[in-house]
Parts: structure tokens; C-alpha cells; sequence
């Protein structure tokens, strides 16, 4: 080993130790949210993912469980995932050093990845985002020492080892394809002038390639076995098993099943404004800056050229697929994630752009030590400020909210339950405390989105002891089929279990609206024969204070899911009571006032034990003392209602000024000032 080659190594060991210094005290300890819980709750049970299955990750997340027996699942998982960016820094880092030689442009390529705020902050939670940093590193290590290799031999095993990568790395993440279509060609090029392409060649990297995609055969043997109580698909068969792959349930080569389009600029414009951002004016301008002074070196020009047409197809390829409503701050989260594989080539081009500048600086002006000490100031400046600037936003290790939020809805759910859960944040959450942590395991989770495939039932039901399916699945669109049935023929096949929606129920079946009446159930809907008496004064004691939940509002990002969880347990406080308004509005009589009046107390007392809540509560308990007022008023004094009621519905527009129905709610609120003026002038005395 040579003496630069030692040095690329100690520079890069370096890098990597400082980055899971870093890393590992900011790790979260529990459950995150988006698709974390399932992940981990798939390695627990050695199922399969969700669309296209991740069996590396899965095998890697059951490693890390088995290894670190004293930690929670999530947390040895969470413990993996850092380690895994740490590594990605790494090869980023020996890119450039193969490249250029060892020095402050390796060491910004690499620790300007990992302190950026997307890989630090999903380097932080079990996601597969990170391990396809790893391969993406891996990736342009590979491209550079394929490219700085002297001889064949060299070449070769490069390019042979660089075609297993992409095959593990498709196992893993399939944006990676966009970046293997670009290396391929490249590649064969390159061997091409060389003349080092041959058939013998050419067979021994398509056998690499396909060698690594062998961790697929995880999910058939998974799938045969079934002995996983959470897993997803049948790919017991060819069809099943490329359904699968193809992610033909979620809409290949989309992000999700939706007829959504994002305008292709805009989705680019989010993007640059990504870059800006998170890793700053001047790094992309060193970017730039390597982009051009590579062009004029032979040595870095293909390479540089390369990186450059990788991002280039990645953005707008993705740009174009990525079928989500980026102005929603949580789907953008969604969406940004897919940026972390574009944002390690900016970083290797920015840490490029230093080593060159440098490099081209001494040439022309001498005073080497000079501009190379220069480039470390730059680089330890940039790094310290970034790490500065997302450390608080990126340190998870005291974040237990969406944890918390699942234990606290399994908590409160009544004995042998069947909860039907809907959407990824109440499945998810409670899915990983139920199988790998063994919470409530007398109740039973039964997933809505999953019971309308036609495997979920063949391959899961088993595991479901005492529920009932009347069908081999639900479906809302034609429950006469042979095999299908309806929410309200699952509902009366397992009367002898309470059953809780979280969170609310998948549209287009009301059948069970014959049969069931929905009762609010905190942030969950209990679902209860229609002939049951439902006793308002009685409910509305048992869902008081339902849970025990702290977070202030609005204490977290828009885009997080911890906002969701945090928004949900705020609005479950509400929910008996507008529960209660609703059905007021919908009968007559003493019935009606009754109603009214409870659900303005349950909105009154709620109300004014906070400071700080959410726009629509003032909007709620104005319509109720409006309400209240014209029913009848039940003893309350009519100047208060309406002091009350125009006061919180000026609050509301305080608070939500471009709502659209502001116009109407400033005309409501003139329209009681008045009748309140006419009400205190008509109590005066008379002269």
C-alpha cells in the first residue's frame, strides 16, 4: 500500500469515526414514524416489507436486533441506520481521495453529506434511505477506483465488484436504476478503450450483477414459510412475486397509487430550493466550481462528466414521477427524502470543486501549504456551522412522541379489541409495540388498507385467532362477489369483540351505517350496534381526559410525523364534544338543547384549560354558544353566549384569516354584536 493510499485510509477512518461520535448520542430510542415501524416490526418477525420488499434491509435490521439483545428493536435498529450514514460519509470521503488524493476536499465531500440535515436527520430513525446512501457511496467509490485503476486486472475487479453493488443496491431502493443506467454505459466504454471488453467480460458482470440480487430470494421463502404474523403480499408465485417487485400495488415507477401530477419545474425549483438550503450558496458553487476545472483535467474530466449525468437524469426522472402534493409540508417531507440520493453527488462534485481549486492554485501561484491549509479552514468552517445549525432539529434521542402516541391509543382501546387501523401512523406505531414488544396482546390489529388485497386473509388470518373474516377480502366495490364481503358483514361476524377504528374508516363502504353506529373513542372510533342506547352525559365522561398527553402544540416541524401524532391527541380532546354537536344538529326538540348545551360545556371546560390550541377549537365553541343560545339556552345567560360566541369567532379569524369562509364568520360575528347590543339595551331600566 502506498503512502497516499495510507493516508486516504486513516483520513477516511477519521471521517467516520468523528461522524458516528456524532451520530450515535443523537439516535432515537424508540419507534419513529412513516415507515419505520413497519420495517422494524418486518425484521422482528422475518416477514416481508411493504412494495418491493427490502430484504436486505430487513436481514440487516434482524442482525442488528440479534446483536444488540439488551436494546429495544427499535433502538438497535435506529443504532444500524446511523452507522450505515456514517459508513456513506465514508465512501464519499475515499471517492474523492482516490480521486485527487487525500485532503480537506475528501473530508467536506464526506462530513458535508453526513451533517446535512436530510442524512443526519434519516440517520437517525430505521428507514432504507440511508442504506441506499451506503450503496450510493459504495457506488462512487467503486466508479473512482474503477476509473483511477492502472491495470486490467484492477479494472476488472472494479467493475465486477461495482455490478454486484448495483444488484444489492436494487434490492434495496429502485431509484437506484437511474444511476446504474448511467454507470453501465460508462462503464463498457471504458473497458471498451481499453480494449478490455470481451463476451467472457460481458458474462462475468452480468453474473455479478444478477448475483446480487440472491437477497430476493428471501421474500419467496419468507412468503412459502408464513410463519411472520406481519407481512405483506403472497410471493409464493411468480406473479405474486413480481407484483411485488414491481410495486404494481403502489404504481410502479410512482411514488404512491394517486392521479395527482406535480408541474415538472416546480418539483425541480423545490429541489434547487433544497440545495440552498440545507447545503448552502457556497457549496454549490464549489460544486460548480469542480464541474468546470475538472472539464479541464484529463484525469477527473470522465468522472466529473459522469457524477454530473447521474444527477441530472435522477432529478428529472423523479421530478417527473414523483406524483405527491409537494405543498402539503408532510408529503414534501415525503418527497424530499428521495433528494438524499442526488444530494451525495452534489457533495462528491463540492468536494471535488475544493481539491481542484487547490490543486490549480498551487500550479499557478505556488505556496502549496498555503491554500491547503486555507481548504481545511473552509472545510472545518462549513462542517462546524452545519453542524451548529441542524443539531437541535436533528438530535432524536429524547423523541418518544410517536411511541408514545401508540401506547397511549393501545392503553386506552377496551379488553380483546379488534382495532382496524388505517393509514401508516396508528398502523405502524402500534403494529411495531404489538409484535415486537408484546403491548396488549389481547387485542387484535387488523389493518384496512391490507384486508382489500386478495392475499391478506389466505396469508394472515391464521394469524388472527378469534377474528372473523366472512370473505377472502373486503371489497367496498362489489362485497357480492364470491369471495368478497363488506365492512358490515365483517362487523357481524365478530359482535363478540368491541372493534375501534384508528384512525376513522377507508371510504367508499358505508354498508356499515345498516347495522353500526360510530362513537368517538379519542383519537379512534369505537363502532357499536345500532340498537345500543347511547347515553351522552355517560360517554362523555368515559372519553374525558382519555389520554395523558403533554406536547404544547404546534411543537414540531409540519412536515414531521410527530406533528401528525401531536395534532391528532389535540383534536381527540375535542372529539366527544363535536361528536355530540353534530347529533344535535340532527334531531329536534329537548333533545336537541340537551345535546347543545353538553357539547358547549365539553368545548367551554376543554377550551379554557389551555393557552395555547388549535384555530378550529375557537371556531367550534363559538357555533355552540350560537347554538346553545337558539335552542333555548338551558339557564345560560343569553349575553354571555353571545359575548362568548363573537369573541372566539373574532379568534378564530385572528388566527385563520384566509379561511374561506371568513366573510361569512365576519357577517356572523356583526350579526351578534347587534343582537347582543339589542338584548342589553332592551335589560336597561327605564327612565
Amino acid at each position: 500500500m502506498s503512502e497516499e493510499q495510507r493516508t486516504s485510509w486513516i483520513l477516511t477512518c477519521a471521517t467516520v469515526t468523528c461522524v458516528v461520535a456524532l451520530y450515535v448520542p443523537c439516535v432515537q430510542k424508540t419507534v419513529p414514524g412513516g415507515d419505520s415501524g413497519e420495517l422494524i416490526t418486518t425484521a422482528c418477525e422475518l416477514g416481508v416489507a411493504h412494495p418491493p420488499g427490502y430484504p436486505v434491509f430487513t436481514l440487516l435490521a434482524r442482525l442488528a436486533i440479534f446483536l444488540l439483545p439488551n436494546l429495544s428493536p427499535a433502538h438497535s435498529v435506529n443504532l444500524m441506520s446511523s452507522l450505515l450514514g456514517a459508513a456513506a460519509s465514508g465512501a464519499l470521503c475515499m471517492s474523492i481521495s482516490r480521486l485527487t488524493g487525500p485532503g480537506p476536499g475528501a473530508v467536506l465531500a464526506g462530513g458535508l453529506f453526513a451533517v446535512s440535515r436530510l442524512s443526519w436527520q434519516w440517520s437517525m430513525g430505521a428507514e432504507v434511505f440511508t442504506l441506499n446512501n451506503f450503496f450510493v457511496g459504495l457506488l462512487f467509490f467503486l466508479i473512482t477506483s474503477f476509473h483511477c485503476a492502472e491495470k486490467a486486472t484492477q479494472r476488472r475487479k472494479m467493475a465486477y465488484w461495482g455490478a454486484l453493488c448495483c444488484g444489492l443496491g436494487l434490492c434495496n431502493q429502485h431509484t437506484l436504476v437511474l444511476y446504474v443506467l448511467v454507470i453501465i454505459p460508462w462503464v463498457f466504454y471504458r473497458l471498451y478503450s481499453h480494449k478490455e471488453l470481451s463476451l467472457r467480460v460481458l458474462a462475468s458482470l452480468g453474473v455479478c450483477f444478477l448475483a446480487g440480487f440472491l437477497p430476493y430470494i428471501y421474500l419467496p421463502v419468507s412468503s412459502y414459510l408464513n410463519t411472520a404474523r406481519w407481512s405483506w403480499g403472497d410471493q409464493t408465485t411468480l406473479t405474486g412475486l413480481l407484483t411485488h417487485l414491481l410495486r404494481a400495488e403502489y404504481g410502479t415507477f410512482s411514488l404512491a397509487k394517486t392521479e395527482i401530477s406535480v408541474n415538472l419545474t416546480t418539483m425541480l425549483k423545490a429541489q434547487l430550493d433544497h440545495c440552498l438550503a440545507d447545503l448552502s450558496l457556497p457549496v454549490m458553487a464549489l460544486a460548480g466550481v469542480g464541474l468546470l476545472l475538472s472539464s479541464w483535467d484529463r484525469m477527473c474530466r470522465s468522472v466529473a462528466w459522469l457524477l454530473t449525468a447521474m444527477l441530472v437524469v435522477y432529478s428529472l426522472f423523479f421530478a417527473w414521477r414523483a406524483n405527491l402534493d409537494i405543498s402539503r409540508p408532510l408529503l414534501l417531507g415525503v418527497v424530499e427524502r428521495f433528494w438524499l440520493q442526488s444530494d451525495a453527488a452534489v457533495c462528491v462534485l463540492a468536494g471535488l470543486g475544493l481539491s481542484r481549486t487547490h490543486i490549480e492554485l498551487e500550479r499557478r501561484l505556488g505556496c502549496g501549504g498555503l491554500w491547503r491549509n486555507s481548504g481545511w479552514v473552509l472545510t472545518m468552517g462549513l462542517l462546524a456551522h452545519m453542524v451548529h445549525t441542524n443539531h437541535r432539529e436533528c438530535d432524536l434521542s429524547r423523541n418518544s412522541v410517536v411511541e408514545r402516541f401508540g401506547r397511549e391509543l393501545l392503553a386506552s382501546v377496551p379488553n380483546d379489541s379488534i382495532i382496524l387501523t388505517r393509514g401508516d401512523l396508528p398502523g405502524n406505531s402500534l403494529r411495531y409495540l404489538y409484535y415486537c414488544e408484546g403491548v396488549r396482546p389481547d387485542v387484535r390489529l387488523v389493518d384496512q388498507e391490507m384486508m382489500t388485497y386478495s392475499w391478506y386473509v389466505a396469508k394472515l388470518a391464521q394469524h388472527h385467532p378469534g377474528v372473523h373474516f366472512p370473505g377472502r377480502w373486503w371489497d367496498p366495490v362489489h362485497p357480492e362477489g364470491k369471495d368478497t364481503f363488506n365492512l358490515e358483514q365483517f362487523l357481524l361476524h365478530n359482535t363478540q369483540r368491541d372493534v375501534v377504528a384508528c384512525i376513522g374508516l377507508s371510504e367508499g363502504d358505508p354498508s356499515w351505517e345498516h347495522s353500526f353506529s360510530r362513537w368517538p373513542w379519542g383519537v379512534c372510533d369505537v363502532l357499536v350496534p345500532a340498537q345500543r342506547q347511547f347515553h351522552p352525559e355517560r360517554w362523555a365522561k368515559r372519553t374525558r381526559n382519555m389520554y395523558n398527553w403533554t406536547e404544547p402544540h404546534e411543537s414540531f416541524h409540519p412536515a414531521s410525523w410527530e406533528h401528525v401524532a401531536n395534532e391528532e391527541m389535540w383534536q381527540a380532546r375535542m372529539k366527544t364534544a363535536f361528536f355530540l354537536f353534530d347529533l344535535a344538529e340532527r334531531i329536534q326538540g329537548e333533545g336537541s338543547a340537551r345535546l347543545f348545551e353538553l357539547s358547549y360545556t365539553l368545548y367551554k371546560e376543554i377550551v379554557e384549560a389551555h393557552s395555547d390550541y388549535p384555530p378550529n377549537w375557537d371556531k367550534n365553541l363559538a357555533l355552540a354558544c350560537e347554538r346553545l343560545l337558539h335552542s333555548g339556552q338551558r339557564g345560560h345567560s343569553p349575553d354571555s353566549l353571545l359575548t362568548c360566541s363573537t369573541e372566539h369567532f373574532s379568534l378564530y379569524l385572528e388566527k385563520e384569516a384566509t379561511d374561506p369562509q371568513a366573510p361569512a364568520i365576519r357577517s356572523a360575528i356583526t350579526h351578534l354584536v347587534k343582537e347582543r347590543d339589542r338584548l342589553r339595551q332592551s335589560q336597561r331600566p327605564a327612565p
